[in-house]
Order: C-alpha cells, then sequence, then structure tokens
C-alpha cells in the first residue's frame, strides 16, 4: 500500500474548535461565556477558525506541521460529533470563506490540515432524521437508519429503544450504511472536502461501520482526488484489520500513550514498558507504523497534566519518548502549557493565551523536541532496537544510515547511574554529545557511563 510520504515527518497538533482562539468575536453565539470558563456538554466560548489562522504563527513558531480540526460541521453541541449538515461549516465557527482561508494558510506555510469525520452517526437535526421524526414510516429517509418501531421517541429521557444510536444516546442515530443512498452521500461528503483542499480525514468510531466494501470504497474515492491524502482511524486496541490498502493508512495509536502512562505512574517498571511499546511496533508493518497518529491526549481522555498530577519532570519525560518514537508526535493543544482537564469535558478548557499561565518550561522543551525531531531523520524513519532495560532504565537507539540516536530515560523516583551497551553504534575514544543539553560523554570499553535525575532522559547522538 502506499502511505502518504509527509506522515511521517508531520508533527500533529490537534484543536478542539471552540477553545483555541476566538478570532471573530462576530460569530459567537448570543449565550457566549467567558474564556475560560468551566468546560460542560453545552457551554461555548467562542473559539473559532479565524482564531486558528491568527494563532498560526504561535504554532509554526512551536514546529507544528499539521493540524487535525475536532469537528467543524453545523451541529448543535460544542463538540460537533453530532452533525446536522455535512457541508457547512458551523457558523459559530465562521462559515466557508473562513474555511478556505485557513486551508489557504495553511498550506501557504506549508502544513497540512486534517479534518474529523463523523460517519457512523448523525443529530437529530440531520435533514434525513428530521424527515423521518416528521413523517414516520411514511418517510422517504426510514431506512437511511436502522428503525425497530414508530414513533421513533427520540426527545425523552432514556436510551434509544426504537432506533439504532451510538452507545444508545437518543441524540446520536446511526446510518444504515448497507444502504446505497446513504453510502452514495458519505462519500460524497468525503469528496466534497478532500476536493475544497483538505489533506485528510480523520475518522471517528470507523470500527462501527463495519463494512470492508465501505472504507475500501471511501479509501478509493479520497485517493483519487489527493494521492497524498492521509485516512487515520480512530481505533483505540491494537487491531491490523484497520491498517491496509483497503482501509486506513495509520490509527490514533493509544496503546502507546496507555504504556507511557502506566510506566510514568508506576503500574509497570521499565522492562515491561520496554516489552509494551516494542511488540507494538510487530503489529502493524513497518510503513504504518511510521504513519501512526501519537496521542499523549486528545478531546476523549483525561489531560497529561491531569494524569501526572502536574508532575514537569514525568510530563517532559513522556514527551521526550513521544518524540523518539516511530509515528507521527501529536500535540492535544494546551498540553505544551502544561493545560490541566479531567475526562471530558473538562479535558476541553480553553486555551490560555496569558504565557503566565504556562507551566515552568514546558513550552520551549517541546519547541526542543520538535526541532531535534525534524534535525534527526533517524528519529522519524530510523530502526528502533533496545540497547538496556531493568526495573527502572530504559534505552533504546534509533539508526539511520550512519546516524545513530541513543535515547535513555529514567523511569523511577531515583537517581541512577549506569552502564550503556553502545559497540553498535560507536567506537571506543568517539564523544557523543547529549542533544537536550550539550555536555559530552566519552564511549569507553564499548559504554557509555549516564547518570540520570529521578524521571529523566537523555537523546545522545
Amino acid at each position: 500500500m502506499t502511505v502518504p510520504y509527509w506522515v511521517q515527518d508531520a508533527i500533529f497538533y490537534q484543536i478542539f474548535p471552540d477553545r483555541f482562539a476566538n478570532g471573530d468575536p462576530g460569530n459567537d453565539p448570543p449565550n457566549v461565556e467567558e474564556w475560560g470558563s468551566k468546560p460542560t456538554l453545552w457551554n461555548y466560548q467562542g473559539g473559532d477558525l479565524r482564531g486558528i489562522i491568527q494563532k498560526l504563527d504561535y504554532l509554526l513558531d512551536l514546529g507544528v506541521t499539521a493540524l487535525y480540526l475536532n469537528p467543524i460541521f453545523l451541529s448543535p453541541s460544542n463538540h460537533r460529533y453530532n452533525t446536522s449538515d455535512y457541508y457547512k461549516i458551523d457558523p459559530k465557527l465562521g462559515n466557508r470563506a473562513d474555511f478556505d482561508a485557513l486551508v489557504d494558510a495553511v498550506h501557504s506555510n506549508g502544513m497540512r490540515i486534517i479534518i474529523d469525520g463523523v460517519f457512523n452517526h448523525c443529530s437529530r437535526g440531520f435533514f434525513a432524521f428530521a424527515d423521518l421524526l416528521e413523517n414516520g414510516m411514511h418517510s422517504p429517509y426510514k431506512n437511511w437508519f436502522h428503525v425497530n418501531d414508530f414513533p421513533l421517541d427520540a426527545y425523552t429521557q432514556g436510551d434509544a429503544e426504537k432506533y439504532a444510536a451510538w452507545w444508545n444516546f437518543k441524540s446520536l442515530p446511526k446510518f444504515n450504511t448497507d444502504n446505497p443512498q446513504v453510502r452514495e452521500y458519505l462519500l460524497d461528503v468525503a469528496l466534497y472536502w478532500i476536493e475544497a483542499g483538505v489533506d485528510g480525514w480523520r475518522l471517528d468510531v470507523p470500527n462501527e461501520i463495519d463494512d470492508d466494501a465501505f472504507w475500501a470504497s471511501f479509501r478509493q474515492i479520497v485517493r483519487s482526488v489527493n494521492p497524498d491524502a492521509y485516512i487515520l482511524g480512530e481505533i483505540w486496541e491494537v487491531d491490523p484489520r484497520w491498517v491496509d490498502d483497503q482501509h486506513f493508512d495509520g490509527l490514533m495509536h493509544y496503546p502507546v500513550r496507555n504504556a507511557l502512562l502506566e510506566s510514568l505512574t508506576g503500574q509497570i517498571n521499565a522492562t515491561q514498558f520496554g516489552d509494551k511499546v516494542e511488540s507494538l511496533l510487530q503489529a502493524y508493518p513497518s510503513e504504518n507504523i511510521r504513519a501512526m497518529y501519537l496521542p499523549l491526549g486528545s478531546h476523549d481522555t483525561e489531560r497529561l497534566h491531569f494524569k501526572l498530577n502536574g508532575n514537569l519532570d514525568k510530563i517532559k519525560l513522556a514527551f521526550l519518548f513521544q518524540f523518539a518514537y516511530p509515528g507521527a508526535p501529536a500535540i492535544y493543544y494546551g498540553d505544551e502549557i502544561g493545560l490541566d482537564g479531567d475526562k471530558d469535558p473538562d479535558c476541553r478548557r480553553a486555551f490560555s493565551w496569558d504565557p503566565n499561565n504556562w507551566k515552568g518550561d514546558l513550552r520551549p522543551w517541546v519547541q526542543q523536541l520538535i526541532a531535534l525531531r525534524k534535525s534527526h531523520p533517524a528519529l522519524r524513519r530510523g530502526e528502533y532496537f533496545r540497547l538496556l532495560a531493568d526495573e527502572k532504565v530504559y534505552a533504546i537507539a534509533r539508526k539511520l544510515g550512519n546516524e545513530k540516536i541513543l535515547i535513555g530515560l529514567n523511569l523511577s523516583d531515583d537517581i541512577k547511574t549506569f552502564l550503556i551497551p553502545v559497540d553498535a553504534l560507536w567506537e571506543d575514544g568517539q564523544e557523543v554529545k547529549n542533544y537536550l543539553n550539550h555536555e559530552s560523554l566519552g564511549v569507553i570499553n564499548g559504554q557509555v557511563e549516564l547518570k540520570l535525575l529521578p524521571w529523566s532522559g537523555v537523546l545522545l547522538g
């Protein structure tokens, strides 16, 4: 299969549009709340597409090369996973001209943009479901959904029983993708926005459309317009079925995040961590491994800062490993400044544009890691192999041609001094540099001696 060439070099930044930046107060809803208000399932804080355009300089300065936007289509909710009109930008985010301006600005700065596609379910306000509610069994759209009985009872409390809905939420009726008209509609949506200039789709719960033929058609149509479009599936588990030339280029690689958080919270030791992340490299073809989307958090998870109890050393170590591991590192907006938040909706807080609220030196650290990943192809494309693992220390190498980089992690509360065998990398007498602080170390008897503070790491080359 052909994976888009650019993904393995990408640095993604995920934006929840209502909470990143308010660039046009004129499109704020009348009930907009103050920026930074406690996030709820229903409140709006005014973020929009113009806000993203205005803050592109911030993202470029950080080193970001690709944006992933949560849903931007017309919807009755702030998260917009219940789409009412797949062809219309939600007016609270702007209009089609704003969208076109964003795509142009992104591309003119050498960046890419992918958008969220929610094709398993829609909102009750979607035209076909609204017709079904109005006309019942006489609706021409009754076969667009999975109807068990009439009347549909779409607005009372309780689970959906008269029709299939995502997790039985009445507000999220599930499409019948076996219906050729539904397939045609959804595939046209996919085509429309690729033709509008987006560089790919992130697909929401695609495993719930358990239909290989649908996804093969989706891929074919998207790639017919843009052969370099990135097709990313939200699959939470290890499942190779979804990665091939009939499905997706990569997946949201949550298993890496899970292993990392388990190690940083003491649930597994360094050797167990190494075993987990190395086994994941064997689960998929190598080109798809490099096209995996590597998150440390998302709109669906607790914030990194929250999960690690605000421990900046652990947070920085998490980023260090993320940028050293194969795949496309993805920053969830605000994680680079230490934005906090429990599970959703709390993880969808407004970005603070006051640098006084940014935690420690976290942003410069992420900026440095991005620069290092960009300047060292081995970190993006190189072979990955273990050098050392014990209960507290994990060290690996990335190697591409003559470029060799060592990453060492102290996954413990103790200061650790240890010897790493490096005869597969360097010769005795060579000097190697720690790119994170520019200190030099010598290779003696095929080893490098490292002294690492608790929850810290090195990147040597």
